[in-house]
């Protein structure tokens, strides 16, 4: 009888137990709210779109000053965009118009045909870059080519401010120094922002590429004459 009392109650004997008043019994388990105070800083949900836009812009002239002034770097690797890349390949192809090819109908560079060779030409290195080995991303690679086509489009531009002053000899040696060194700086820069993302003994193949791209772009920027 007295063993099934005791079954009856299995916590009788604890009414017995004392606690000692040095053993904490009770705590906090609240959330702490730092975290999600900074996650908050980071966040840009509740950012007004002008603020969206101005940043924005500030990273593509950041990116800009990147290219100017090339050196190995992972800006342009860790903070990729394609809005850079989009602006100048427009202004490329909208300066390219209205060459006396293009109203003589002999194949000059149409704003698609500038659209199609820079994001082909594009992917084309950058799947060579990856198919050898390079452990840049795809996105990555469009974002440096597209960003350093910058040199070849301000050239563009002065191209055709010397065209203004007529198309003689001097203008053209004018233009073929200023794109020569265009082309130079954009192989440079591209090649300096890549480099570190290739083999060592792969290098010559992935630079061999993207010395072709930018000089057809620079070849078109080269014969480029105005309509009369």
């Amino acid at each position: 009888m007295a063993a099934a009392d005791e079954a009856s109650r299995p916590f009788a004997g604890l009414s017995d137990v004392s606690i000692s008043e040095d053993i904490p019994v009770e705590g906090d388990i609240s959330v702490p709210m730092g975290s999600s105070r900074r996650d908050d800083e980071f966040s840009t949900l509740d950012e007004p779109v002008k603020e969206t836009i101005l940043r924005d812009l500030r990273a593509v002239g950041n990116k800009f000053i990147h290219v100017l002034y090339p050196k190995r770097s992972s800006a342009l690797l860790r903070d990729w965009d394609l809005w850079g890349p989009l602006l100048l390949c427009v202004t490329l192809a909208l300066l390219l118009q209205g060459g006396s090819a293009d109203r003589d109908d002999q194949g000059g560079p149409q704003f698609a045909e500038v659209f199609v060779i820079i994001w082909f030409g594009s992917i084309i290195i950058t799947l060579n870059s990856k198919l050898l080995g390079g452990t840049i991303s795809f996105f990555q690679s469009l974002c440096v080519l597209g960003y350093c086509i910058m040199p070849l489009t301000v050239a563009m531009a002065v191209c055709r401010i010397v065209l203004v002053g007529g198309s003689g000899p001097v203008s053209f040696g004018v233009r073929l120094v200023v794109v020569t060194a265009s082309f130079g700086w954009s192989t440079f820069a591209s090649t300096a922002f890549l480099a570190d993302s290739q083999p060592a003994n792969r290098k010559a193949l992935v630079v061999y590429p993207v010395f072709l791209f930018y000089f057809v772009i620079g070849w078109m920027v080269l014969t480029f004459s105005p309509a009369q």
